[in-house]
């Protein structure tokens, strides 16, 4: 969790609302994002309201570790370390790390009291600035996309299979980085293939070409 919330704070830096992307004019990743937001929001505050402070807890750390980390901070580092400042996709990841920012901390804040305050301090500093003293913020309704969602967890599959080839690729030193791979992928589905050819899946794998 603090890596997460250390990734965060540096591709924040600088941002501010004249940066900020509206959610419809965001790529399907980031609404993909925004989606899960929608379904942990639910999550957070039906458990607060029992107590429920270990399933809260649960459930974020398995979205920082394998919604984020594993997907979307891996995928979107080379449009926020490369891209230029104003590009439309880095501002779209940039608004997503802001918006992830402030609901990770607030609905934190409960369990991990300390390190929440830190990393809100951090970006906000001052005397009477708190991350204890901001509500969680509302998530609207619109987020919320299963479609979206069944077309992303078709997409995932896929680049499961790619990245698992492409670490057998690396142990075995044929490659060294994933971007020195240009995979041959077959897909049976017609679904899944429609949905993997909709979306730049190179870019989603990490690697210079997909065929």
């Amino acid at each position: 969790l603090r890596n997460t919330m250390r990734f965060l704070l540096g591709n924040l830096n600088g941002f501010d609302a004249a940066e900020r992307v509206e959610a419809a004019d965001m790529p399907e990743l980031e609404r993909w994002v925004l989606h899960r937001l929608a379904e942990l929001d639910q999550v957070v505050r039906d458990g607060y309201n029992k107590y429920d402070f270990q399933g809260v807890f649960q459930a974020l750390f398995q979205f920082c570790t394998v919604d984020l980390s594993s997907i979307y901070f891996d995928i979107r580092k080379d449009v926020l370390y490369c891209d230029a400042a104003n590009s439309p996709d880095r501002r779209a990841a940039r608004t997503v790390l802001d918006i992830l920012f402030h609901r990770l901390t607030t609905w934190l804040a409960p369990a991990l009291v300390f390190t929440m305050e830190e990393v809100w301090l951090e970006r906000f500093p001052g005397e009477a600035s708190s991350v204890h003293l901001q509500d969680i913020p509302a998530t609207p309704a619109a987020w919320l996309n299963p479609d979206l969602a069944a077309k992303w967890a078709g997409i995932r599959r896929v680049r499961r299979v790619v990245t698992a080839a492409l670490e057998i690729q690396r142990a075995d030193k044929v490659i060294g980085a994933s971007l020195e791979a240009a995979p041959v992928v077959h897909v049976r589905d017609a679904g899944i293939l429609a949905a993997v050819r909709s979306v730049p899946f190179a870019d989603i794998c990490i690697t210079s070409a997909v065929v």
